[in-house]
């Protein structure tokens, strides 16, 4: 309550408790209403859905995007945990634009440098791909942390391990290394 008497601000989103993963409910034996389901009969099916054609579109610089690898192996990693189902193909592929153009904007630093030139009085100020970079990888971080909780909060086996977050800068230096 402010001294005013109104009652303005109020509890930070995301601040209390965080809910509990269900692997550690199942493991503590508190599934608290929660019913595990019996593993599936073997349904025959892709591996991957189609990939749209904007995360393969080839890149004003010559260069492939790599936003389908980054797709196919998040979609994997998903897989591999039983909750494909459960994140949203729209949430995945702009986790894998994200990261390609996150990349792209690494690249051009490494090419152009941290310094660019003012176009009207040619003094030297900072590259617009650093701000640009720092942009994506918040939002690279943003959208894995939503993938990354839908999982930790329906998977029934083990959600830890190597994932795709883990293997971004082995990406950035095998993608400099191709080109």
């Amino acid at each position: 309550m402010a001294k005013d008497g109104t009652a303005r601000g109020g509890s930070r989103v995301g601040a209390g408790r965080k809910p509990k993963a269900l692997a550690d409910k199942i493991t503590d034996g508190k599934l608290g209403g929660a019913m595990v389901l019996p593993a599936p009969a073997e349904i025959a099916g892709a591996d991957v859905p189609p990939v749209k054609d904007f995360l393969k579109a080839k890149q004003k610089n010559g260069k492939d995007l790599c936003a389908e690898e980054v797709y196919h192996d998040t979609y994997a990693w998903l897989k591999a945990r039983g909750c494909e189902q459960l994140v949203n193909n729209q949430l995945i592929e702009q986790y894998a634009m994200s990261v390609s153009r996150w990349i792209q904007c690494e690249e051009c630093i490494s090419e152009y440098g941290f310094l660019a030139k003012h176009p009207t009085t040619g003094n030297a100020i900072a590259s617009p791909y650093v701000a640009m970079s720092q942009t994506y990888m918040k939002q690279v971080n943003q959208v894995w942390y939503q993938i990354y909780q839908i999982v930790k909060e329906n998977c029934a086996v083990e959600y830890g391990g190597s994932s795709p977050q883990d293997d971004l800068m082995e990406r950035l230096l095998s993608a400099r290394k191709g080109n």
